[in-house]
C-alpha cells in the first residue's frame, strides 16, 4: 500500500530554467538525481507531456538495481513539473506522485517539491535522506556560472 508524503523545501542561487531544465534532460538528471552511492542510468526520456520515462538506479556497493518509470503529467516551463513514478519491483507496489515548484525570488529561485503515494516499504526518513542528497548535487549542477 502507497501512502507516505515527503515535503522539501530549497532556495537555490539558479535561474528557474536551469533549474527546470535540470529535471528534464537525461544527462543532468543521471548526474543530480541518484543519491550518495548510487548511479543512474536514464534508459528513455520524452518530456512532454503524456510523455514517459524510465530509468535506474543502481547501488555502487552491491550491485543491486531499481527501474523505476512514470508519466509527465504537467510542464509549465520554468514553473512546474508533476510526473508519476511506478517501481518496477512488485515489492514496492502503487503509484508516486511528484509536483515540483519553482518561484524565482531575489537571490535566486525557490523551489518546492512534493512526493505522495511512496510505498509502506519504504521509510519517510530514507526519502528525506536520499532527496537531500539529490538537492546537494543538484546546487552544484546548476549554480555554478561557468563562462564558455
Amino acid at each position: 500500500m502507497a501512502t507516505g508524503t515527503v515535503r522539501l523545501h530549497r532556495v537555490l542561487r539558479s535561474s528557474p530554467e536551469r533549474l527546470y531544465r535540470a529535471f528534464l534532460d537525461a544527462d543532468a538528471m543521471a548526474k543530480w538525481l541518484p543519491p550518495y552511492g548510487f548511479t543512474c542510468k536514464v534508459h528513455q526520456l520524452d518530456a512532454r507531456v503524456g510523455g514517459t520515462y524510465r530509468m535506474s538506479f543502481t547501488n555502487f556497493s552491491k550491485g543491486t538495481t531499481h527501474a523505476f518509470g512514470g508519466v509527465y503529467r504537467e510542464l509549465v516551463p520554468h514553473e512546474r513539473l508533476q510526473y508519476s513514478d511506478r517501481f518496477e519491483d512488485p515489492n514496492l507496489p502503487g503509484e508516486m506522485l511528484t509536483t515540483v515548484a519553482l518561484r524565482q525570488v531575489s537571490c535566486g529561485t525557490e523551489l518546492s517539491i512534493v512526493q505522495e503515494g511512496i510505498p509502506e516499504a519504504i521509510p519517510a526518513e530514507m526519502c528525506y535522506l536520499g532527496w537531500q542528497e539529490s538537492l546537494e548535487q543538484l546546487a552544484r549542477l546548476v549554480e555554478p556560472e561557468i563562462p564558455e
